[in-house]
Protein backbone atom coordinates (compact mmCIF):
# COMPACT_ATOMS: atom_id res chain seq x y z
CA UNK A 1 0.00 0.00 0.00
CA UNK A 2 2.96 2.75 0.61
CA UNK A 3 4.62 2.14 -3.12
CA UNK A 4 0.31 3.02 -4.02
CA UNK A 5 0.12 5.87 -1.88
CA UNK A 6 3.53 6.89 -3.10
CA UNK A 7 2.64 6.91 -7.03
CA UNK A 8 -0.53 8.81 -6.25
CA UNK A 9 0.71 11.62 -4.64
CA UNK A 10 3.68 11.60 -7.46
CA UNK A 11 1.55 11.31 -9.88
CA UNK A 12 -1.54 14.06 -8.36
CA UNK A 13 -1.23 17.39 -10.40
CA UNK A 14 -1.81 19.63 -7.05
CA UNK A 15 -3.82 18.00 -3.77
CA UNK A 16 -5.35 14.34 -3.54
CA UNK A 17 -8.27 13.51 -0.61
CA UNK A 18 -7.44 11.09 1.72
CA UNK A 19 -10.74 9.78 0.54
CA UNK A 20 -10.48 9.87 -2.89
CA UNK A 21 -6.97 7.33 -1.55
CA UNK A 22 -9.17 5.29 0.36
CA UNK A 23 -11.00 4.51 -2.54
CA UNK A 24 -8.73 4.18 -5.31
CA UNK A 25 -6.76 1.62 -2.93
CA UNK A 26 -10.05 -0.46 -1.05
CA UNK A 27 -8.73 0.93 2.22
CA UNK A 28 -10.05 3.35 5.12
CA UNK A 29 -9.09 6.31 5.46
CA UNK A 30 -7.53 5.60 8.84
CA UNK A 31 -5.33 3.40 7.30
CA UNK A 32 -4.34 5.96 4.78
CA UNK A 33 -3.07 8.27 7.29
CA UNK A 34 -1.29 6.00 8.66
CA UNK A 35 0.31 5.17 6.07
CA UNK A 36 1.06 9.50 5.19
CA UNK A 37 2.63 9.52 9.21
CA UNK A 38 4.83 6.44 8.16
CA UNK A 39 6.20 8.51 5.33
CA UNK A 40 7.27 11.72 6.79
CA UNK A 41 8.32 9.79 9.38
CA UNK A 42 10.74 8.46 6.44
CA UNK A 43 11.55 12.16 5.45
CA UNK A 44 8.45 12.72 3.13
CA UNK A 45 7.85 16.59 2.86
CA UNK A 46 3.83 15.50 2.87
CA UNK A 47 1.54 18.65 3.41
CA UNK A 48 -1.93 18.11 4.06
CA UNK A 49 -5.04 21.27 4.23
CA UNK A 50 -8.33 20.45 5.28
CA UNK A 51 -11.04 19.66 2.41
CA UNK A 52 -7.87 19.72 0.13
CA UNK A 53 -6.14 16.79 1.03
CA UNK A 54 -2.09 15.82 0.61
CA UNK A 55 0.23 17.14 -1.33
CA UNK A 56 3.70 15.79 -1.87
CA UNK A 57 6.36 18.45 -1.35
CA UNK A 58 9.58 16.61 -1.58
CA UNK A 59 10.41 13.45 -1.46
CA UNK A 60 13.67 11.54 0.59
CA UNK A 61 16.92 10.48 -1.49
CA UNK A 62 16.23 7.01 0.11
CA UNK A 63 16.05 3.42 -1.69
CA UNK A 64 13.62 1.76 -1.37
CA UNK A 65 11.31 -0.60 -3.41
CA UNK A 66 8.42 2.25 -3.83
CA UNK A 67 10.88 4.95 -4.78
CA UNK A 68 12.81 3.19 -7.02
CA UNK A 69 9.52 1.40 -9.13
CA UNK A 70 8.16 4.29 -9.48
CA UNK A 71 9.23 5.91 -12.91
CA UNK A 72 11.04 2.73 -13.90
CA UNK A 73 10.60 1.80 -17.65
CA UNK A 74 11.53 -1.41 -18.06
CA UNK A 75 10.26 -5.48 -18.76
CA UNK A 76 12.26 -7.51 -16.53
CA UNK A 77 15.23 -5.81 -15.13
CA UNK A 78 14.26 -3.97 -11.90
CA UNK A 79 11.05 -6.24 -12.39
CA UNK A 80 11.72 -7.46 -8.28
CA UNK A 81 13.69 -4.52 -5.69
CA UNK A 82 15.15 -5.80 -2.79
CA UNK A 83 16.42 -2.76 -0.57
CA UNK A 84 18.50 -3.04 2.77
CA UNK A 85 19.99 -0.29 4.95
CA UNK A 86 23.38 -2.00 5.05
CA UNK A 87 24.74 -5.45 4.15
CA UNK A 88 27.70 -7.04 3.81
CA UNK A 89 27.93 -6.91 0.53
CA UNK A 90 25.46 -6.43 -2.60
CA UNK A 91 26.49 -8.92 -5.07
CA UNK A 92 27.44 -11.79 -1.36
CA UNK A 93 23.62 -10.46 -1.00
CA UNK A 94 22.65 -11.42 -4.26
CA UNK A 95 24.18 -14.65 -4.74
CA UNK A 96 22.28 -15.77 -2.00
CA UNK A 97 19.03 -14.86 -3.15
CA UNK A 98 20.09 -16.27 -6.50
CA UNK A 99 21.14 -19.61 -4.95
CA UNK A 100 17.33 -19.14 -3.42
CA UNK A 101 15.86 -19.22 -6.54
CA UNK A 102 16.28 -15.15 -7.09
CA UNK A 103 14.62 -14.71 -10.74
CA UNK A 104 15.88 -12.54 -13.79
CA UNK A 105 16.28 -9.13 -13.21
CA UNK A 106 16.26 -8.82 -9.47
CA UNK A 107 17.80 -6.53 -8.67
CA UNK A 108 19.54 -5.88 -4.60
CA UNK A 109 20.46 -2.89 -3.57
CA UNK A 110 21.66 -1.02 0.14
CA UNK A 111 22.05 2.25 1.61
CA UNK A 112 25.79 1.00 3.03
CA UNK A 113 27.89 -2.01 2.56
CA UNK A 114 30.56 -2.71 5.21
CA UNK A 115 32.16 -5.42 3.14
CA UNK A 116 32.10 -4.72 -0.60
CA UNK A 117 34.58 -5.99 -2.72
CA UNK A 118 36.32 -4.60 -5.98
CA UNK A 119 37.61 -6.60 -8.65
CA UNK A 120 40.73 -9.01 -7.41
CA UNK A 121 39.31 -8.88 -3.97
CA UNK A 122 39.96 -5.11 -3.38
CA UNK A 123 38.25 -3.47 -0.73
CA UNK A 124 35.01 -0.84 -2.44
CA UNK A 125 34.85 2.16 -0.15
CA UNK A 126 30.90 2.24 0.49
CA UNK A 127 29.61 4.62 2.96
CA UNK A 128 26.45 5.09 3.82
CA UNK A 129 23.54 7.17 1.85
CA UNK A 130 26.44 8.91 -0.66
CA UNK A 131 26.14 6.12 -3.31
CA UNK A 132 25.08 3.60 -5.32
CA UNK A 133 25.44 -0.03 -4.13
CA UNK A 134 23.67 -2.36 -6.11
CA UNK A 135 23.59 -5.87 -7.88
CA UNK A 136 21.96 -7.23 -10.49
CA UNK A 137 21.15 -10.99 -10.63
CA UNK A 138 20.67 -12.59 -14.38
CA UNK A 139 20.12 -15.52 -15.55
CA UNK A 140 21.29 -15.85 -18.94
CA UNK A 141 20.92 -18.46 -21.77
CA UNK A 142 24.71 -18.20 -22.73
CA UNK A 143 27.82 -20.18 -22.76
CA UNK A 144 30.11 -19.78 -19.46
CA UNK A 145 32.76 -18.24 -21.45
CA UNK A 146 30.69 -15.47 -22.72
CA UNK A 147 29.46 -14.01 -19.12
CA UNK A 148 32.29 -11.79 -19.01
CA UNK A 149 31.13 -9.83 -21.27
CA UNK A 150 27.79 -8.73 -19.26
CA UNK A 151 31.06 -6.67 -17.33
CA UNK A 152 31.10 -4.26 -20.26
CA UNK A 153 27.60 -4.51 -21.12
CA UNK A 154 27.33 -2.62 -17.67
CA UNK A 155 29.79 -0.26 -18.10
CA UNK A 156 28.77 1.14 -20.89
CA UNK A 157 25.30 1.35 -19.75
CA UNK A 158 26.51 3.24 -16.19
CA UNK A 159 29.07 5.22 -18.27
CA UNK A 160 25.91 6.11 -20.92
CA UNK A 161 23.29 7.07 -17.48
CA UNK A 162 26.08 8.98 -16.02
CA UNK A 163 26.37 10.88 -19.28
CA UNK A 164 22.61 11.88 -19.58
CA UNK A 165 21.48 12.36 -15.88
CA UNK A 166 24.63 14.74 -14.44
CA UNK A 167 26.00 15.98 -18.39
CA UNK A 168 29.64 14.84 -17.09
CA UNK A 169 32.02 13.61 -19.36
CA UNK A 170 32.01 9.77 -18.35
CA UNK A 171 33.85 7.39 -20.18
CA UNK A 172 34.93 3.55 -19.51
CA UNK A 173 38.28 2.07 -18.51
CA UNK A 174 38.15 -1.09 -19.74
CA UNK A 175 36.77 -3.70 -18.61
CA UNK A 176 35.26 -2.65 -15.01
CA UNK A 177 35.80 0.87 -14.60
CA UNK A 178 33.75 4.17 -15.25
CA UNK A 179 36.23 7.43 -15.13
CA UNK A 180 35.28 11.16 -14.77
CA UNK A 181 38.01 13.49 -14.84
CA UNK A 182 40.83 10.86 -14.55
CA UNK A 183 39.72 9.56 -11.48
CA UNK A 184 36.93 6.26 -10.65
CA UNK A 185 33.81 6.85 -10.81
CA UNK A 186 32.20 3.61 -10.53
CA UNK A 187 33.55 0.07 -10.11
CA UNK A 188 32.13 -3.41 -11.79
CA UNK A 189 32.27 -6.76 -10.34
CA UNK A 190 30.68 -9.67 -12.26
CA UNK A 191 30.65 -12.83 -10.86
CA UNK A 192 28.83 -16.12 -12.17
CA UNK A 193 27.48 -19.43 -10.94
CA UNK A 194 28.25 -22.46 -13.58
CA UNK A 195 28.83 -25.48 -14.66
CA UNK A 196 30.34 -26.47 -17.93
CA UNK A 197 27.94 -25.77 -20.40
CA UNK A 198 25.14 -23.60 -18.35
CA UNK A 199 25.16 -20.87 -16.85
CA UNK A 200 22.90 -21.06 -13.26
CA UNK A 201 22.90 -17.13 -12.37
CA UNK A 202 25.73 -14.18 -12.98
CA UNK A 203 25.61 -11.31 -10.73
CA UNK A 204 26.60 -8.03 -11.86
CA UNK A 205 27.08 -5.67 -9.05
CA UNK A 206 27.80 -2.00 -9.80
CA UNK A 207 29.12 0.71 -7.07
CA UNK A 208 28.52 4.45 -7.98
CA UNK A 209 30.15 7.29 -6.07
CA UNK A 210 27.02 9.82 -6.28
CA UNK A 211 26.97 12.65 -3.51
CA UNK A 212 30.68 11.39 -1.01
CA UNK A 213 31.88 15.12 0.02
CA UNK A 214 35.84 13.82 0.58
CA UNK A 215 37.89 10.88 0.06
CA UNK A 216 40.56 9.67 2.26
CA UNK A 217 44.04 10.91 1.09
CA UNK A 218 44.70 7.12 -0.43
CA UNK A 219 42.16 7.29 -2.48
CA UNK A 220 42.08 10.90 -3.43
CA UNK A 221 44.08 11.09 -5.88
CA UNK A 222 42.56 7.95 -7.72
CA UNK A 223 39.00 8.50 -6.96
CA UNK A 224 36.17 11.05 -7.20
CA UNK A 225 32.36 11.37 -6.69
CA UNK A 226 29.57 12.73 -9.22
CA UNK A 227 29.08 15.59 -6.61
CA UNK A 228 32.81 16.34 -6.43
CA UNK A 229 32.80 16.88 -10.26
CA UNK A 230 29.62 18.14 -10.79
CA UNK A 231 29.28 20.41 -8.01
CA UNK A 232 25.73 19.38 -6.57
CA UNK A 233 24.02 16.57 -5.02
CA UNK A 234 21.74 14.53 -7.16
CA UNK A 235 19.25 12.20 -7.17
CA UNK A 236 20.92 8.65 -6.77
CA UNK A 237 17.33 7.04 -8.45
CA UNK A 238 17.25 9.02 -11.04
CA UNK A 239 20.90 7.73 -11.73
CA UNK A 240 19.67 3.98 -10.68
CA UNK A 241 16.33 4.20 -12.75
CA UNK A 242 18.23 5.38 -15.80
CA UNK A 243 20.95 2.83 -15.70
CA UNK A 244 18.30 -0.23 -15.44
CA UNK A 245 16.58 1.17 -18.42
CA UNK A 246 19.66 1.40 -20.63
CA UNK A 247 21.46 -1.55 -19.13
CA UNK A 248 17.75 -3.92 -20.33
CA UNK A 249 18.52 -2.46 -23.81
CA UNK A 250 21.83 -3.06 -24.19
CA UNK A 251 21.68 -6.77 -22.29
CA UNK A 252 18.48 -7.87 -25.10
CA UNK A 253 21.12 -6.64 -28.15
CA UNK A 254 24.16 -9.05 -26.28
CA UNK A 255 21.88 -12.06 -25.22
CA UNK A 256 20.75 -11.80 -29.31
CA UNK A 257 24.49 -12.51 -30.14
CA UNK A 258 25.92 -13.46 -27.12
CA UNK A 259 28.74 -10.77 -27.60
CA UNK A 260 28.92 -7.49 -27.96
CA UNK A 261 28.46 -6.89 -31.68
CA UNK A 262 25.47 -5.16 -31.51
CA UNK A 263 27.27 -2.24 -29.32
CA UNK A 264 30.21 -2.45 -30.15
CA UNK A 265 31.11 0.81 -31.64
CA UNK A 266 29.37 2.67 -28.54
CA UNK A 267 31.62 1.04 -26.27
CA UNK A 268 34.60 1.90 -28.41
CA UNK A 269 33.73 5.88 -28.18
CA UNK A 270 33.39 5.91 -24.43
CA UNK A 271 36.22 3.74 -23.74
CA UNK A 272 38.89 5.61 -22.29
CA UNK A 273 41.92 3.17 -23.23
CA UNK A 274 41.52 3.47 -26.72
CA UNK A 275 44.51 5.52 -28.66
CA UNK A 276 46.30 5.81 -24.96
CA UNK A 277 49.40 4.41 -23.80
CA UNK A 278 48.79 1.56 -21.36
CA UNK A 279 50.80 -0.19 -19.63
CA UNK A 280 49.17 -4.26 -18.95
CA UNK A 281 50.23 -6.13 -15.83
CA UNK A 282 49.14 -9.96 -16.14
CA UNK A 283 50.27 -13.43 -14.60
CA UNK A 284 51.60 -14.34 -18.34
CA UNK A 285 52.84 -10.91 -19.74
CA UNK A 286 54.09 -7.62 -18.96
CA UNK A 287 53.72 -5.32 -21.92
CA UNK A 288 53.11 -1.84 -23.05
CA UNK A 289 51.65 -0.26 -26.11
CA UNK A 290 49.07 1.69 -27.54
CA UNK A 291 45.59 0.43 -27.34
CA UNK A 292 43.94 0.21 -31.26
CA UNK A 293 40.32 -1.63 -29.73
CA UNK A 294 37.90 -3.59 -28.12
CA UNK A 295 36.71 -5.85 -30.08
CA UNK A 296 33.15 -7.70 -29.97
CA UNK A 297 34.62 -10.56 -28.41
CA UNK A 298 35.30 -7.71 -25.35
CA UNK A 299 38.68 -8.20 -25.72
CA UNK A 300 41.21 -5.12 -25.66
CA UNK A 301 43.72 -4.75 -28.51
CA UNK A 302 46.90 -3.16 -27.98
CA UNK A 303 49.45 -2.62 -30.82
CA UNK A 304 53.15 -3.12 -28.92
CA UNK A 305 56.03 -0.93 -29.25
CA UNK A 306 57.55 -3.45 -32.77
CA UNK A 307 53.56 -2.70 -34.12
CA UNK A 308 52.04 -5.98 -33.72
CA UNK A 309 48.80 -6.40 -32.22
CA UNK A 310 48.43 -8.48 -29.28
CA UNK A 311 45.08 -9.64 -27.60
CA UNK A 312 44.77 -8.88 -24.13
CA UNK A 313 41.95 -10.81 -22.25
CA UNK A 314 43.04 -10.19 -18.91
CA UNK A 315 45.02 -8.64 -16.60
CA UNK A 316 45.56 -4.81 -14.96
CA UNK A 317 45.55 -2.38 -17.37
CA UNK A 318 47.22 1.41 -16.09
CA UNK A 319 46.31 3.98 -18.65
CA UNK A 320 49.21 6.98 -18.47
CA UNK A 321 47.94 9.80 -16.81
CA UNK A 322 44.97 7.86 -15.14
CA UNK A 323 45.32 6.06 -11.59
CA UNK A 324 48.73 7.47 -10.75
CA UNK A 325 50.44 5.82 -14.35
CA UNK A 326 52.96 8.48 -15.96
Amino acid sequence: MKEKIIELLNRADDYISGEEISKHLGVSRTAVWKVINHLREEGYEIESVTRKGYRLVSSPDILNEEELHYNLNTNVIGNKIISYDSVDSTNQQAKKLALEGAGEGTVVIAEEQTAGKGRRGKNWVSPPKTGIWMSIILRPDIMPENASMLTLVAGLAVCKAIREITSLEASIKWPNDIVVSGKKICGLLTEMNSEIDYVNFVVVGIGINVNIEEFPPELDKMATSLMIEGNQIYKRKRIINKTLEIFEVYYKKYLETEDLTNIIAEYNECCINIGRNVKVTSRSQNLKGIVKEVTRKGELIITDPQGEDIEITSGEVSIRGIYGYV
